[in-house]
């Protein structure tokens, strides 16, 4: 069986020391844009105990659980020996420090496109690992398989999309004045552009990315400027590149790599300003029969909405957030 490795990317935003490094290095402009800087794309309620947890209780063949984060730490020990007493999935945190050593100058960072080119080098990680975003968790029993094929290649979660015809749709939503909106879209096509693909890309589903560090190190190696230049950036820019998309794309050419839809697998959870959007929402989670799930700017729901995701996920996973 092989070695597979899960790494969350996961910051708590609400702490006064990053606030103030995020104030330090961003415009009060950037930090009032949503797609590069606002509170809630840092905002932490707890998603990432929902994430370690889900990971133990539906993937529990995994050898180990990095925890990559800005000089902080999530505390994840009472949690798991409260809620996993007869043994859980080892975890080890990682500080940006230790995946941009020689590359000091760019810290810190709040550019999750950055952390996501630099995650490979993470001391002892194995050459396939699967990457979360602290806001995705899985919903039920999960194999090997379900992320790589018996060769080792990865699964790609997605579709192929016309870049031309996504081009055109996001002229009509560039915001105006000097800053480019970033757009997940937007990011994906550059990923494929270096690929070496023009015309059509990878739009990945939002929820984890199976990858291969020795994938990275290689073309990292081979082209050292193009990922100096994605990961200067201290916030989200629209002309980064999405760095699992370069990977997926260029092994997909090469045949070493699966695409797989994501439409029947993934419930991706966001609120929205609508009457009866959370309850229906609510509704169709319950009847979910997928594997995934992504609980983005849970932030932005009420306290009564947030308290009923919670005692879902709970009830999902079998565990107590508190004591």
């Amino acid at each position: 069986m092989m070695e597979i490795d899960a790494v969350i990317t996961w910051v708590d935003g609400d702490d006064p020391k990053h606030r103030a490094k995020r104030a330090k290095y961003g415009s009060a402009a950037l930090q009032n844009s949503i797609d590069k800087a606002a509170d809630t794309r840092f905002a932490d309620l707890g998603e990432i105990f929902w994430c370690v947890a889900s990971l133990n209780r539906y993937a529990p063949w995994l050898r180990r659980i990095y925890v990559v984060t800005d000089e902080q730490d999530p505390c994840l020990d009472a949690f798991l020996k409260r809620n996993f007493p007869e043994g859980h999935i080892p975890v080890e945190i990682v500080d940006h420090k230790v995946i941009f050593r020689g590359y000091e100058d760019y810290l810190p960072t709040f550019n999750s496109i950055s952390l996501e080119a630099m995650t490979w080098r993470i001391p002892g990680l194995s050459d396939c690992f699967i990457e979360f975003n602290d806001d995705l968790m899985l919903l039920k029993p999960v194999q090997p398989d379900d992320f790589f094929t018996s060769d080792g290649n990865p699964v790609c979660y997605g579709k192929r999309a016309s870049v031309v015809l996504d081009r055109m749709t996001r002229l009509f939503k560039s915001g105006r004045g000097q800053m480019k909106k970033v757009t997940t879209k937007g990011s994906h096509m550059n990923g494929a552009l270096q690929a070496g693909h023009r015309w059509t890309y990878f739009r990945l589903a939002h929820c984890q990315k199976a990858l291969r560090r020795d994938f990275y190190e290689t073309w990292f190696t081979a082209h050292p400027e193009a990922l100096v230049r994605n990961i200067s950036y201290r916030f989200r820019d629209a002309d980064q590149f999405t760095s699992q998309v370069l990977q997926y794309m260029t092994l997909h050419d090469a045949g070493c790599c699966e695409l797989r839809s994501a439409a029947d697998e993934l419930f991706f959870f966001q609120p929205k300003r609508k009457d009866g959007y959370f309850a229906r929402k609510m509704d169709k989670l319950r009847n979910f029969k997928g594997s995934f799930a992504c609980f983005n700017s849970i932030d932005l729901a009420s306290a009564e909405e947030q308290a009923e995701l919670v005692e879902w996920i709970e009830k999902k996973l079998d565990v107590r957030m508190t004591v």
